[in-house]
């Protein structure tokens, strides 16, 4: 097993000092201009004590990066994976841009549609696919991924004659996992995919294939944050081997597209964009040279890389205490909006900066403090013991590179409501918003919490017949 460098595991430059100081941007910085307008706009302040924002002009320029990366390549769709950032504005965005999407539930999929993108752009893949959401796809034309060789059966039974998906397997090649265990998906125990090395497996995915000459592709995915690109690449250079093995095995060039599911580690410490698409390509090149030389359609399905250093979140600091010698600025930035960070600190990481009430970046001398959030349990923290000028209430703090999951994993905890998402763009020094995601009401909350049903059970029950 490929293990990654301690800097490659945190996404640390070699020379950062270990407790991840302040990252106090210019105040002409494209964040610090955008939290100062929307100061001036009203966007943040008391009634509004919690947004996030997206770059709409970074995500357009992500993907020019991925598809310039991939130039050289004959036949590549890149689809966004959905998870990500499952905002329909946003998937608007990046269908725009020239994305597909990769969707792995019915409500992501739904979304993918009403976002504009054509079924035939579109890839399924989950682990617990029914029998109707596979109908639906195979109606639809959309792409899908059989997860195991069961599900293959079922798509035997639903498919129709005249089906245009583009039908695929996913396959665990099982090269062992990264520095964040769930995050890794070849492990040898992983939930997905076909487990390439368990006894007898692979024979019985060839013959799969023989039997079936309308299965298509093959899919695999190692994993992203905390996987180095050579536990990456050596994962799916081992799927194209078993893509020639199968196309040997039938006498004929069966398998046609190469799924390489997964995307790219993401850099938390700095601006910096590393590891780059670029050194993607160069490292799939290095394991498996014929990989990308045209003999097989390639689709990725990049999510966290295209979108996070494109998004921050601002909180409102409502109180400060201090707490066993050490500070605790109050915020409204917890584990509803970052929870991986609450729960993995060391693996999710987000470098924090702390503004003035006007949206100006603060100045002043360092002190350590701990940067919790509104939730009521003791481990509600998003930066702990962390060098930042002095909070106070009524200033704001910025959690930088959240684009990415950050805006479509809200967590229900205390009821707290979703924030808004504004994008934003930025052009010859000023800045406007658009209104991605409104901030969820409490009236919201409480219909989604079964409002229409109130009295279910207190008068919904019949009373049982007399004996």
């Amino acid at each position: 097993m490929l293990l990654p460098t301690e800097n490659q595991r945190t996404g640390r430059r070699a020379d950062a000092p270990a407790d991840r100081p302040t990252d106090q941007p210019n105040d002409d910085s494209p964040v610090a201009l955008a939290v100062r307008q929307a100061v001036t706009d009203g966007l943040l302040g008391e009634d509004r004590p919690l947004a996030g924002f997206v770059d709409g002009r970074g995500v357009r320029d992500s993907v020019a990066g991925l598809h310039e990366a991939f130039a050289q390549v004959p036949d590549v769709l890149h689809t966004f994976a959905a998870k990500a950032c499952s905002l329909v504005p946003v998937l608007r965005l990046l269908a725009d841009a020239g994305m597909g999407c990769e969707v792995a539930s019915p409500g992501e999929l739904r979304l993918a549609l009403d976002a504009g993108f054509a079924p035939a752009r579109i890839v399924l893949d989950s682990p617990a696919k029914t029998r109707r959401e596979i109908r639906e796809a195979l109606a639809l034309g959309v792409a899908l991924n059989a997860d195991n060789l069961d599900e293959l059966d079922r798509i035997d039974a639903l498919r129709p004659e005249d089906c245009a998906s583009v039908l695929g397997v996913r396959v665990n090649p099982q090269v062992g996992g990264g520095a964040i265990g769930a995050m890794s998906t070849a492990t040898a125990h992983s939930k997905f995919g076909v487990a390439l090395r368990d006894p007898g497996a692979r024979t019985r995915v060839v013959e799969a294939f023989a039997r079936r000459p309308w299965l298509t592709r093959l899919h695999a995915h190692v994993g992203s944050q905390g996987c180095p690109l050579p536990l990456i690449a050596e994962g799916l250079a081992q799927t194209h081997r078993l893509a020639e093995e199968i196309n040997a095995y039938v006498g004929r060039r069966q398998v046609t597209s190469l799924d390489l599911g997964g995307g790219l580690p993401v850099n938390f410490a700095d601006d910096t964009v590393t590891p780059t698409y670029a050194e993607y390509v160069a490292a799939l090149t290095a394991a498996e040279p014929a990989l990308l030389d045209g003999r097989y359609q390639v689709v990725t399905e990049f999510g966290r890389s295209l979108i996070a250093k494109n998004g921050f979140t601002a909180a409102l600091v409502e109180y400060v205490k201090d707490a066993g010698g050490r500070r605790v600025a109050l915020t409204h930035a917890g584990g509803q909006v970052a929870t991986r960070t609450v729960f993995m600190p060391d693996d999710w990481p987000l470098r924090v900066s702390a503004y003035g009430p006007d949206g100006t970046p603060k100045r002043t001398p360092l002190v350590r403090q701990d940067v919790a959030g509104p939730l009521c349990f003791a481990g509600d923290v998003v930066a702990h013991d962390r060098p930042l000028p002095a909070l106070f209430e009524g200033d704001l703090v910025v959690l930088h590179d959240t684009g990415g999951y950050y805006f479509s994993a809200h967590w229900s905890y205390n009821s707290l409501p979703r924030p808004a998402v504004y994008g934003y763009r930025i052009a010859d020094g000023r800045v406007a918003f658009a209104t991605i995601r409104s901030a969820q009401t409490v009236r919201e909350i409480s219909a989604e919490s079964g409002l229409a049903q109130a009295d279910a059970l207190v008068t919904g029950f019949a009373e049982p017949p007399r004996t």
